[in-house]
């Protein structure tokens, strides 16, 4: 997807009414704009299943993917560490029966990796769009460990960024991991930025959690909010 189809896609959210774009297409966004994100296969029915078990492999991840469904986990609607067609079989049935007609399952790489981070834009009414950073995962929102710098984003603020949250040292060498690739997390907070300066009618972005897969971050979950 180029950044026209991605404009268009949140468009066609906005004339539906819609506040969100589903998992899937905001991973469309991002990508449009260089993001990386997981490889993912959206499926619908049974026929198409195999087909993406194939294109993606195992183990995989597999998700309830639907614009209304933000918080997928507390709904039960995720399934990790499949690594088995039958396994895989019985996950879409029960994903599908509780989306309740609603979407589709995101047939996913499963991503390994111990460091979890997250990133985002949000609009604050003085300085406009700006750019998130910090520690991510579950309990984002209880150790608050985050960086705020306004967009659009140099390189150096994008490493400044880095360097501010308290746990900034788990970015580098630690407990046998390899540091974190900071240039491509740089290059991710500005293109987040970028996003927010182009588009006026994205209202916010959450990557949670970006994951650490060796040196090499990816976006795992997202979350677009439009205007």
């Amino acid at each position: 997807m180029n950044k026209d189809q991605a404009l268009q896609l949140i468009e066609t959210a906005r004339k539906e009414g819609r506040k969100t774009l589903s998992e899937y297409e905001a991973k469309q966004v991002l990508a449009a704009w260089g993001i990386p994100v997981t490889r993912e296969v959206l499926v619908e029915d049974r026929a198409a299943l195999a087909g993406a078990l194939n294109a993606i492999g195992f183990p995989l991840v597999m998700k309830g993917c639907a614009a209304e469904i933000a918080h997928k986990t507390e709904k039960n609607l995720v399934r990790v560490d499949i690594r088995g067609e039958a396994e895989a079989v019985a996950a879409f049935d029960e994903i599908m029966a509780g989306l309740d007609g609603k979407g589709g399952v995101l047939v996913q790489e499963m991503i390994g990796g111990r460091r979890e981070l997250v990133m985002g834009l949000t609009r604050d009414p003085q300085f406009g769009a700006c750019v998130m950073f910090g520690l991510g995962g579950i309990f984002t929102e209880i150790l608050k460990d985050i960086s705020f710098r306004k967009a659009p984003l140099e390189r150096h603020d994008a490493m400044e960024m880095m360097g501010d949250i308290k746990g900034h040292k788990i970015l580098e060498a630690v407990r046998g991991m390899p540091a974190a690739d900071t240039g491509t997390l740089a290059d991710m907070l500005i293109r987040i930025g970028q996003i927010g300066v182009e588009i006026e009618a994205v209202a916010e972005i959450d990557l949670n959690p970006v994951i650490l897969d060796g040196a090499r971050p990816v976006a795992v979950d997202a979350l677009i909010v439009v205007q």
